[in-house]
């Protein structure tokens, strides 16, 4: 019994893959056929189509698992502590000093060895 609901759920997953991927096909289809309409109303369009398409993929197996890991994930963000101002400032600049200094390593070693190269060949 287990089983035949499993695979009427697969089945009723593909149907719904289906689905949701011709409706992101027609909203890319009629973005590009009534490119004449506005921007604006086409951009609404298609946000619309999409959003639908995500609704129905909501459903799929694979689709509750995304919502499920994403939902996990909010959570998760809540609970992190970010850095205040000053951390921040003063990792930037360690940061952008550690790019400089291994920078100029870099541009004097090729200096270096440019140098060498034109010594030896000539």
């Amino acid at each position: 019994m287990a089983q035949q609901s499993s695979k009427t759920f697969n089945i009723q997953s593909k149907i719904l893959w289906v689905l949701a991927l011709g409706l992101i096909f027609l909203a890319v289809w009629a973005n590009s056929f009534y490119s004449y309409v506005g921007l604006l109303y086409r951009v609404i369009g298609v946000i619309l189509v999409l959003s639908a398409s995500l609704a129905i993929l909501r459903y799929t197996e694979f689709g509750n698992q995304a919502y499920v890991l994403i939902t996990q994930s909010f959570v998760e963000v809540r609970k992190v502590v970010w850095p205040n101002r000053t951390e921040t400032t003063q990792t930037t600049f360690i940061v952008a000093a550690a790019v400089i200094a291994a920078s100029l390593i870099l541009w004097g070693l090729d200096s270096l060895f440019s140098f060498l190269m034109k010594a030896i060949i000539g």
